[in-house]
């Protein structure tokens, strides 16, 4: 394979060695045409499979000039694919240090060594790379966007929203979604540290930038049940149904939460019967399902559970059953139930409980941002799986 690669690398040298020469004027009397010296030293270290060595020959023999720099940029890329960065990082540097080289090459150039040292992991080079180019209009957007990218590794999220305006003011693509995330792990940093305004703060920012970003209310409620403000904390909690249903199942125990310090039990399952028939899942039946038991015990919850199961079939809606009805079978009946019980166990711990909708990374956590295609807000709690018997 190793070959191969030479071989095609060979092509390029040849390619660009007879362009320059098909590009010299004609001369009445023919010339010999004298293959370089250092061309034939480079097939033989290649015959005799000092690969390295007969790379650093062609290399050297590619002069830099409008002819054969196109050439230089692909054999710089191939270096990359192969994980070869330092040759690549080399070729680069080469062509930037040539005071010749036409303002589009040395851009573009530029633009290949920043993509090597994000290969090899040397952020901080990358970065200083990517911010010269911002200036560039051939590369401005590519920069801010790799920029982006960096600031999120490095979880420099006040470098990423300052970056992101930049992108959108050069792209006119909107980049909002994503600026209300960064202000939401800013607000986590400052959650973490007891500093409440701090967070709410930036909380407000995310929410001015996207009133959608069902994490910002989320993250809000937390913040707010810390400082003892449960209903405020209830009220960003309703939102999440009207900002993006699908998350409503991490806002149900906070809300069941909020009632019980309010010591409003009763308003919570006026507005989980109301919620439940506009949004049929499992989380919300599971609260209420707690709260009529606490109330009037497991036959009366388990009718109630049973009613939504045969409306809404689902396996986690089963299993909700089977653990209440449990309770009160006895011999035979019971026994079978234990096993069904614990077969259910064993196929829902088997199922993700999250899963990406764009690459389709599943787990047991939620992530904001998928560590699979690195994309916000597509992860999601999976309540596909509870239509998996309809």
């Amino acid at each position: 394979m190793k070959i191969a690669w030479i071989l095609l690398f060979l092509v390029c040298i040849g390619t660009a060695w007879l362009l320059g020469y098909r590009v010299r004027p004609k001369e009445k009397t023919p010339r010999k045409i004298n293959v370089p010296r250092d061309y034939l030293i480079g097939l033989n270290f290649l015959l005799n499979e000092e690969t390295d060595k007969a790379v650093d020959i062609f290399i050297k023999m590619l002069e830099v000039d409008s002819d054969t720099v196109e050439t230089h940029l692909a054999v710089g890329k191939l270096f990359r694919r192969r994980g070869e960065v330092d040759r690549a990082i080399r070729i680069h540097q080469n062509l930037i240090a040539r005071p010749q080289l036409e303002r589009i090459y040395r851009e573009q150039s530029l633009f290949e060594l920043g993509q090597d040292y994000l290969s090899a992991g040397m952020l901080d080079r990358a970065e200083r790379i990517f911010l010269e180019l911002v200036s560039a209009k051939s590369h401005s957007a590519q920069a801010l966007r790799t920029l982006i990218d960096i600031y999120q590794q490095e979880k420099d999220w006040e470098k990423a929203v300052l970056t992101a305006t930049k992108y959108e003011g050069v792209t006119k693509q909107t980049m909002q979604p994503v600026i209300a995330h960064y202000y939401c792990e800013l607000s986590e940093t400052s959650f973490s540290k007891k500093q409440y305004d701090g967070a709410i703060e930036y909380l407000e920012k995310a929410l001015h930038a996207d009133r959608s970003c069902a994490r910002a209310s989320l993250l809000q409620a937390k913040v707010l049940m810390e400082q003892g403000e449960y209903k405020k904390a209830a009220n960003s909690l309703k939102k999440i149904k009207d900002q993006n249903p699908a998350y409503l199942s991490e806002a149900i125990e906070l809300l069941a939460s909020c009632y019980e310090k309010l010591n409003e039990e009763d308003k919570l399952v006026i507005y989980l019967k109301q919620l439940l028939n506009e949004y049929p899942k499992v989380p919300v039946v599971l609260i209420l399902a707690e709260r009529i038991r606490k109330w009037k015990g497991d036959k009366v919850a388990a009718s109630f559970v049973a009613d939504y199961v045969r409306r809404y079939p689902s396996f986690r809606g089963l299993y909700l059953f089977i653990n209440l009805y449990i309770s009160s079978a006895e011999g035979r009946a019971k026994e079978d139930l234990h096993i069904l019980q614990n077969l259910m166990k064993k196929l829902l711990g088997n199922k993700p409980d999250y899963q990406c909708h764009s690459c389709g990374f599943s787990g047991k956590s939620l992530h904001w941002q998928c560590p699979g295609c690195r994309q916000w807000s597509t992860i999601m709690p999976v309540h596909g799986l509870e239509d998996d018997m309809a």
